[in-house]
């Protein structure tokens, strides 16, 4: 065997589990010597990276568009033969396109939490883990295994919250855990039940013949089959409406961001939120389609507040992590609009029109996940590249910060332009694509689209209200006494980290289609 044919066969369990054996051996390196724990993070960090381009380009020569017909670098072990469940490994356009970007967000974290000083062996322990089972979750092609890494993904982002997080650190880190674990508790009943039901936990064959389909006689434990079905769409709902998260299940977001370390608030919006909206695509729709298409109004309206709301909510704030952090349910609102337009569409429809609408608007969600996870994060690390400085977020005690660091200000304002959707930059092309495709779906649709531009007044609105308090103005000489002589400009470090997110954001805003053109093969077929 060829080096490159074993690593076609094993490369997902590569990248997977080389965070793991990362995150261990950091632990049992000698506690005297901090940069060693940092470099043996960024260079392992980088590894799966590396392979993640690798499966890239393999997958431009061979695609597989579809999972339901073919995985692409598929891996398939029986390892639990009493529940006939499998480690069963396998992507697509849609989850290949979230693995290269947890593996491209990962080391530009790393290297923005180089000022970690208290507990720096388990600091980056627990950040490799947190890639594992990130990464478990968009490969993993069994439901058993979906749900442990789901699971998994909770436990090092809470101890990287209440450990190294701000004040009210323990409050948000309970907060998050609790919020999560609830919705996880109906995901695991119904995925419980769909194994003992359908006879396995396999994510293709399931999708191929959706759960309980196989039940005779229209009841299930005396229990109606629809009745069933209905509540478990809806267990899977709460579940993934609450790591996205859509309104009213997002009260966790702000106070989870706002205390987060830097590194924590770049991946939990930029990776952990997309979560939630892999779900729905994975597993709602395809699992559920009647239900999805009648709960789809009811979907689209908890969308629509969460694009509107989140965006007078961030306006309103003085502190300038939280009014970043709102922004992340505003932006996600237009992903799980989408979706519930796809819902409502349904997969194999026979207008032909409306299915390319949906096509459009699902393309246009999933382009958006990427998108809002290259903006949310930079915005993330420049908010914490001035509270290292001014150890304050208060907008109010900032101002006329451009003219003592014009390379911040130069960034901040790129950043905000790409998160405000600026034609020429990447958040247009995905928030474009979704308005066409939602609006012209139904009438119900067109009315939601309408409502939701109200949401993309305000994201201009909130934006300019950061700049104008971080920026401009006179210089506030109480901030420059608050960074102790310390120079505001950021340093060579923070740009570097810094410049892989703007060169992704300009050149998806000029050039989408090396990205789209992989998401839309998948796409395609799944609601074709």
């Amino acid at each position: 065997m060829t080096l490159e044919q074993f690593l076609r066969t094993n490369v997902l369990t590569l990248v997977t589990f080389i965070p793991l054996a990362a995150s261990a051996l950091i632990l049992i390196l000698p506690r005297g010597s901090k940069n060693l724990a940092r470099w043996t993070a960024l260079i392992a960090s980088l590894i799966p990276l590396a392979l993640s381009i690798l499966m890239w380009v393999w997958f431009q020569a061979d695609p597989c568009t579809d999972i339901t017909v073919r995985a692409c670098f598929e891996q398939k072990v029986l390892w639990f033969p009493l529940l006939n469940s499998s480690y069963h490994l396998g992507v697509d356009g849609i989850s290949l396109t979230m693995v290269l970007l947890t593996t491209l967000l990962t080391p530009l974290a790393v290297i923005i939490s180089w000022s970690i000083e208290e507990r720096v062996h388990l600091y980056m322990s627990l950040f490799m883990l947190l890639e594992m089972g990130m990464l478990g979750v968009f490969v993993s092609l069994d439901l058993l295994l979906f749900f442990v890494f789901w699971e998994f993904g909770l436990v090092p982002m809470y101890f990287l919250i209440n450990i190294w997080g701000s004040a009210n650190r323990q409050y948000a880190s309970f907060k998050f855990f609790i919020y999560t674990m609830a919705g996880s508790l109906g995901l695991l009943l119904s995925i419980q039940l769909i194994g003992w039901t359908m006879g396995t936990f396999d994510i293709p064959a399931l999708t191929a013949t959706p759960p309980f389909s196989n039940v005779a006689g229209g009841t299930l434990m005396g229990v109606a089959v629809n009745v069933i079905k209905n509540a478990a769409f809806w267990l899977f709902t709460i579940a993934f409406a609450i790591k996205v998260p859509v309104w009213p299940f997002h009260t966790w977001l702000p106070d989870a961001h706002t205390e987060a370390p830097t590194a924590g608030s770049m991946i939990l919006a930029g990776v952990l939120l997309k979560l939630g909206a892999y779900g729905f695509l994975r597993l709602v729709l395809p699992f559920f389609p009647e239900q999805a298409h009648a709960f789809a109004p009811v979907l689209a309206v908890l969308a629509v507040l969460a694009i509107v709301l989140g965006a007078f909510a961030s306006f309103a704030q003085t502190d300038f992590k939280r009014l970043v952090a709102y922004s992340s349910v505003n932006h996600m609102g237009f992903v799980v609009l989408a979706i519930a337009a796809a819902g409502w569409v349904g997969a194999g429809s026979s207008d032909v029109a409306n299915r390319l609408n949906a096509i459009i608007a699902v393309n246009g969600a999933v382009l958006q996940m990427f998108n809002h996870g290259l903006s949310a994060a930079a915005m993330f690390a420049l908010v914490g590249m001035m509270y290292d400085r001014l150890h304050t977020r208060d907008l109010t005690q900032m101002g006329g910060l451009w003219l003592v660091a014009p390379v911040y200000g130069g960034i901040m304002i790129f950043s905000s332009m790409a998160s405000l959707g600026l034609p020429g930059l990447n958040g247009f092309v995905s928030e474009f694509m979704v308005v066409r495709g939602v609006w012209a779906v139904s009438p119900w649709f067109t009315l939601m689209t309408a409502v939701s531009m109200l949401g993309l007044l305000f994201t201009g609105a909130y934006i300019l209200k950061g700049i104008r308090h971080v920026l401009h103005g006179p210089l506030n000489q109480d901030a420059v006494e608050m960074a102790h002589g310390r120079p505001l400009e950021i340093s060579v470090r923070e740009v570097i980290a810094m410049a892989p997110l703007l060169v992704l954001m300009l050149v998806i805003g000029v050039f989408p289609s090396w990205i789209v053109g992989v998401i839309n093969d998948t796409v395609t077929r799944l609601l074709s």
